[in-house]
């Protein structure tokens, strides 16, 4: 996929397509009902014909399918090279791209914009690690959400009351980075040890280096890892001890690039969209030292097996 817009596969259906197989499959096609790969024939559409552009037909199960299958595109009334241009928009765009933006750019409605962009994010989703991760990783947390005023709040049929915390709508997001590796984040109702300690054990390998600022609800790290913190209170952000520098000033730069996303293009989140929100940015984070059409290849190649319904993304739920 070339970076230009203009390209045929961002301006033709079937050039579009023809991209896509060859990135689904690049050893020929492969069918997903039996799992069968390259045995699998084109269905010339003829004059006349119901027989849709890119059908394949299985010489093993003899079911029909095409490359749309089983993917984040399956049963989408929107043509393949506006999905593609809109891959593209989401992953060159370092801060986002808001639906309406993409409403426009594509001359689709705003709600198949908001869709396309939410099944987009969920291919981008990461696999769960099919092992824990070794060596040195940041570890912290940040608040997603707007500003609340803090004092006297007045509410219907009872006395003011007064909130001073305000942090009391905003919705927390934790994040492990590993050095020189990628990061993932994750919406939490709490930040609390409880909620902090299977997540972080679920990915970091035990004997690992930890670092993290001086929050109580991640003290529990130095009973497992080789643990230091950094005490922002006192001013200190940066260390040296040897050869090891010990910061969270990396996950903090990932911190500033999601909030200004947020904030700045997407202004309002929901809680329980902020997942595939995490997604999006993450994915990106982890791919910035390739190009635009390369971090887009990548986003192709996690769309199959993934198909989400507009009823379940609208389910709140984190």
């Amino acid at each position: 996929m070339e970076a230009d817009l203009f390209s045929p596969e961002f301006q033709d259906a079937d050039k579009a397509r023809e991209v896509l197989e060859s990135e689904r499959w690049p050893d020929g096609p492969v069918c997903p009902h039996c799992g069968v790969i390259g045995e699998a024939y084109k269905i010339q559409p003829k004059e006349g014909s119901k027989t849709r552009k890119g059908v394949y037909k299985c010489a093993g199960c003899r079911k029909q399918f095409t490359v749309t299958v089983g993917t984040i595109f399956a049963d989408s009334h929107i043509p393949l090279n506006k999905w593609l241009a809109a891959i593209h928009l989401i992953c060159a765009s370092k801060k986002g791209i808001s639906a309406n933006q993409l409403h426009r750019m594509l001359g689709i409605t705003l709600k198949s914009a908001w869709f396309l962009a939410h099944r987009i994010r969920y291919g981008m989703k990461q696999e769960p690690l099919s092992s824990k991760l070794q060596g040195t990783f940041e570890i912290d947390e940040t608040y997603i959400g707007g500003k609340k005023r803090v004092g006297r709040q007045r509410h219907r049929g009872g006395d003011a009351t007064i909130d001073r915390n305000p942090r009391s709508n905003k919705a927390p997001v934790v994040s492990l980075l590993q050095r020189g590796g990628k990061v993932q984040s994750f919406h939490v109702e709490r930040v609390t040890s409880e909620n902090l300690r299977p997540i972080v054990k679920s990915i970091v390998e035990h004997g690992s280096h930890v670092m993290t600022d001086s929050s109580t609800a991640l003290k529990f790290t130095s009973e497992e890892y080789k643990h230091d913190t950094v005490n922002h209170h006192q001013g200190e952000y940066v260390r040296r001890e040897g050869e090891t520098v010990i910061t969270t000033n990396a996950i903090e730069g990932y911190f500033g690039i999601l909030k200004r996303g947020i904030n700045g293009v997407y202004h309002h989140v929901g809680k329980h969209h902020l997942h595939r929100y995490l997604s999006e940015f993450d994915f990106r984070y982890n791919a910035r030292e390739v190009t635009d059409a390369e971090r887009a290849k990548l986003a192709l190649k996690g769309v199959g097996g993934k198909r989400l319904m507009y009823r379940d993304s609208q389910v709140k739920t984190a």
